[in-house]
Formats: C-alpha cells, sequence, structure tokens
C-alpha cells in the first residue's frame, strides 16, 4: 500500500506546521496559523411521485468557509494593508475596488522545505482585521495580530507533484 509514489518510504503523512501563504508573488512574513480549507455542498432531498416512501437527495449550492490567518506583531504591514483595501478611516474605498480582491496560494511545505501540495484560493478579500490582541502586563504571550479571508473557491494545485525528498 504505497502512499508516496516518488518516496515509497516514506510511511507518514505531511506535517501541518510547514507552510507558506503566497500573495501579490511574495511569501508573508511570519504567519503562524491558519484555519481549515473548508467547503459544504447543500443537500437537497426531493421524493420521486412513484416512489413515495424513497427519499432522493441531490447536490445543491457550496460554500467556502472563511480562512483566518494570524501571525505575530512585526513591522511588516501586509495585513493591514489589505484590510485597508476593504475600508479606510476618511478614504475612499471605491478608488481601491479594483485591488481589494486577491488570490492567495497555500503551500504545504514536506520536512525537507520543498513544496508538497498546495491550494490556490480565489477572489479573496478581508472581511476581518484584529490588529492586536486583548494586552495584558501579566501574560506572557506573543502579540498576534489576524485576518479573515473570505473566498468564492479554493482548489488543490494539480500541477504541483510529490517531491524526490533528499
Amino acid at each position: 500500500m504505497a502512499q508516496f509514489t516518488v518516496n515509497p518510504n516514506r510511511h507518514d503523512p505531511y506535517k501541518n506546521f510547514k507552510f507558506r501563504v503566497v500573495w501579490d508573488g511574495r511569501v508573508v512574513a511570519g504567519v503562524s496559523r491558519m484555519s481549515a480549507l473548508r467547503r459544504t455542498t447543500e443537500v437537497i432531498t426531493h421524493r420521486d411521485g412513484a416512489e413515495p416512501s424513497t427519499t432522493r437527495k441531490s447536490p445543491g449550492r457550496t460554500t467556502f468557509e472563511a480562512v483566518t490567518l494570524e501571525r505575530g506583531v512585526t513591522h511588516d504591514s501586509a495585513f493591514e494593508d489589505w484590510a485597508n483595501q476593504v475600508w479606510q478611516l476618511g478614504g475612499q474605498p471605491e478608488a481601491r475596488l479594483k485591488s481589494f480582491r486577491k488570490d492567495i496560494r497555500i503551500e504545504l511545505l514536506n520536512e525537507a522545505g520543498q513544496v508538497a501540495r498546495a491550494w490556490l484560493l480565489y477572489r479573496c478579500w478581508v472581511s476581518q482585521y484584529q490588529a492586536l490582541p486583548d494586552l495584558d502586563a501579566n501574560a506572557g504571550a506573543v502579540a498576534i495580530e489576524s485576518i479573515t479571508i473570505e473566498t468564492e473557491g479554493w482548489e488543490r494545485d494539480v500541477s504541483v507533484v510529490e517531491p524526490a525528498e533528499p
């Protein structure tokens, strides 16, 4: 039962702690957490008049859940810059309508840092931005900023093939 065709001696699945987020052609610095990629297809139930005791099920509309990205607060302003494309105090958001949506690439890396799988998220925009968490002088935690991204769909990038591991 070979799960890995290029690396038949590999038995462990990929770890979830090695990944990158890419938009505007560059890796976004410091992303430490990402919520799951999840889609749901509505179930439509109906009955056939000739078979009144049997219920049939058909697929309906598919929705894609929002994705949340988190990272430690630094001087990199990528999260804030994108969030400001949707809203900015005293600004004119209609001037930024053509650029507030982005396509995003999520790359899952193997232990050697090679791209093992990738997903493409389409027509994304920021629906929620958290610039700072609750601040607590008695805590020892890192300050985290986050954005919640709405997407109109995603798919796995099938051009990414299993890399030959060193």
